[in-house]
C-alpha cells in the first residue's frame, strides 16, 4: 500500500491522505475496549497515517485521555496532533465556552491530558454553535498568542455551516487561520465544500475534511437514530448502499475512496476503534475510486443530493 502526503495549505505540514479521527476513542459511537483502541492509534502511524485530531469534547475528555495512553508509546516526530477548543462537556452535558480565558486554558489541559509539551494545530471547535464576534476578538486571538510563543504551531477553525468559514476569515487579521475543518460537506451525498476550495486557497487556508461516511448515512449499518439528516436524504443513502451490495462492493468502500482523492483536499478523517479498519481504510484509499460503481450511485443520491440538515 501506498500512501499520499499533502500539505494544509501553507503550513508546511505535510499530512496522509487519509487520517486518524479519534472521536471514537471517547466512545461518542460506541463502547470502547480502551487497550483496541490504543492499538488503533498505532497501527495507523505504523501504516503511514501522521496526521491525528481529537477534541476534550469527544467522550467529554475521554478521548484525549486514551489518546494520550497511546502518544506516550509513540515517537512524537512520527505524527501532527490537532486538537481543539470551545466546545467541552461533563456528566453528560455539553457546553460550550469561546472566551479567550478558557481558550487558553483548553490548550494547556488538553496538552497535560495527551502527553505532549506542545499541539501541531489548535482549532476553534464548531463554530456554528458560538457567537463568529467572540471567535473573531476572543478565541482566536487567544490561540495566535499561543502560536506566537511557539506553544501551538498552527491554528484552524471547524465548522459544518460552510459560509461561517468564510465570514471568519474576512474577519480577522491575514494568516490568523490556517487551516478549516468541515464535515460532511465533501463525502458521496454532498460536494459543497468544492464550492469554497477557490476561496481557500486564495487565501493560503488549508483544508480537512472529516466524516466521509456523513456520520453513518454512507454505510452498509445505515444512519443512527440521532442523525439529524432528513428522512428522504436517508431512504436514498440506504438505496445507495444497498446497491453496492449487490455489485459485491460496500459503501463504506466507494466512500473513503472519493473522499481521499480530491488533491485539492489535504486530508480525510476516519475514526474507529478497530485496528483492522484502520487497515481496510488506507486499502480502500489506496485502491481509488471505480468509476462506474461511482456513476450509479452518484445517480441514485442524485434527488437528494446536497441535502443537508442546517443552511450552509
Amino acid at each position: 500500500m501506498t500512501m499520499e502526503y499533502r500539505e494544509i495549505g501553507k503550513t508546511g505540514m505535510r499530512v496522509s491522505q487519509i487520517s486518524f479521527g479519534a472521536s471514537s476513542l471517547g466512545g461518542v459511537f460506541h463502547a470502547l475496549k480502551e487497550s483496541e483502541g490504543i492499538k488503533a492509534v498505532h497501527t495507523a502511524v505504523e501504516n503511514g497515517i501522521n496526521f491525528i485530531d481529537v477534541s476534550p469534547y469527544y467522550g467529554h475528555y475521554k478521548a484525549e485521555v486514551v489518546l494520550g495512553k497511546a502518544l506516550r508509546e509513540i515517537d512524537r516526530k512520527s505524527y501532527y496532533l490537532s486538537t481543539k477548543v470551545g466546545r467541552y462537556g461533563r456528566d453528560g452535558v455539553n457546553t460550550w465556552d469561546y472566551s479567550a480565558q478558557r481558550a487558553e486554558e483548553s490548550v494547556y489541559e488538553s496538552m497535560e491530558r495527551l502527553h505532549v509539551d506542545y499541539v501541531d494545530l489548535i482549532n476553534v471547535h464548531d463554530i456554528e454553535f458560538a457567537d463568529l464576534e467572540v471567535v473573531c476578538k476572543e478565541t482566536l486571538p487567544a490561540l495566535t498568542g499561543l502560536r506566537d510563543k511557539g506553544v501551538v504551531g498552527h491554528v484552524g477553525i471547524t465548522n459544518l455551516t460552510l459560509r461561517h468559514f468564510v465570514y471568519v476569515i474576512d474577519h480577522v487579521p491575514d494568516g490568523t487561520v490556517e487551516s478549516v475543518l468541515s464535515f460532511c460537506h465533501y463525502c458521496l451525498s454532498d460536494d459543497a465544500l468544492t464550492d469554497y476550495l477557490d476561496y481557500f486557497e486564495s487565501k493560503n487556508v488549508g483544508v480537512i475534511n472529516a466524516s466521509p461516511f456523513s456520520m453513518g448515512l454512507l454505510t452498509e449499518r445505515g444512519a443512527p437514530e440521532w442523525h439529524p439528516a432528513p428522512a428522504p436524504l436517508k431512504d436514498v443513502c440506504r438505496r445507495a448502499a444497498r446497491h453496492c451490495r449487490l455489485k459485491g462492493r460496500s459503501i463504506e468502500q466507494l466512500a473513503v475512496a472519493f473522499s481521499a482523492a480530491n488533491p485539492r483536499i489535504a486530508t480525510t478523517l476516519f475514526s474507529t476503534t478497530r485496528p483492522e479498519a484502520v487497515l481496510q481504510n488506507i486499502r480502500w484509499a489506496d485502491e481509488g475510486v471505480d468509476p462506474a460503481l461511482y456513476a450509479e450511485v452518484r445517480e441514485i443520491l442524485e434527488p437528494r443530493f446536497r441535502d443537508t440538515w442546517l443552511n450552509s
